[in-house]
């Protein structure tokens, strides 16, 4: 579905059908997806720009036009990437088209079990805890229900980075509109799981890291592009879906 609403080509019948739901019944609400895609592809560059030689992209979902390694070896050529999704057709053709070199793996894990992710080889061979890591959380916390602990999955990767790390998180926020009773109502319908969060509650996903500038905020606002040269900084105003989805990003100290 996610491939669906932004363009891409691998989806099913049944990715179009909820996809054509919420771009037919909720206009407008690609832009949760759209919106989210951007601001991670963000946070690679920024990791980038801070050193960040190696990252671990959770819940990475199918390839796009841009993917995560492309934004960070535009800075970092010889950027080491892990790519983690519980989805067997995602690891397939992320495989195929991701693991362009020895420095991608594209791995079958769930984000809701860190320690296997670790113990996995491609990760074990890829990623050296004991330098900088950036870690992606790109959504992928909304959809570990309450039982599932998401911030016990976070804390259990902080405690384990070294300093100067970062984490990326970017999480579904509770809304009180008509769409967005909708929309959180469809997600989970269409994935069985699926939990918007308040904005206290998503921040207190990054524990005892340090949550850098802006802080935690929606993803069209969060780091923007800066303006082209002899122009100003405008920020737009935020669409009632584009208000429903934030991000921040931390660094271990």
């Amino acid at each position: 579905m996610y491939s669906y609403v932004l363009g891409g080509r691998d989806n099913y019948g049944v990715d179009k059908d909820v996809g054509d739901f919420f771009m037919g019944d909720l206009p407008g609400s690609e832009m949760l997806a759209i919106t989210n895609r951007q601001a991670i592809l963000r946070a690679a560059r920024d990791m980038a720009s801070d050193g960040i030689r190696q990252v671990i992209d959770m819940g990475c979902g199918l390839p796009t036009d841009e993917n995560v390694h492309d934004v960070l070896r535009r800075k970092v050529p010889d950027a080491r990437v892990v790519y983690v999704d519980n989805d067997p057709f995602v690891v397939a053709h992320g495989r195929a088209l991701l693991a362009v070199d020895d420095n991608i793996a594209v791995v079958e894990a769930d984000v809701g079990d860190p320690a296997a992710i670790r113990e996995h080889l491609d990760v074990q061979r890829l990623i050296d805890l004991d330098e900088p890591v950036g870690l992606i959380f790109g959504v992928v916390l909304s959809f570990l229900d309450d039982e599932a602990d998401p911030a016990a999955v976070v804390r259990d990767w902080s405690e384990r980075l070294a300093p100067e790390s970062r984490v990326y998180i970017s999480h579904f926020r509770t809304g009180r509109t008509r769409e967005a009773v909708a929309t959180e109502r469809k997600i989970r319908d269409a994935f069985g799981v699926g939990t918007w969060r308040d904005e206290e509650k998503i921040e207190s996903f990054f524990g005892d890291l340090e949550l850098l500038e802006p802080g935690l905020t929606p993803c069209a606002h969060w780091r923007p592009e800066p303006p082209a040269p002899g122009t100003e900084a405008v920020q737009q105003d935020l669409s009632i879906w584009e208000d429903l989805i934030v991000a921040g990003m931390a660094r271990k100290r």
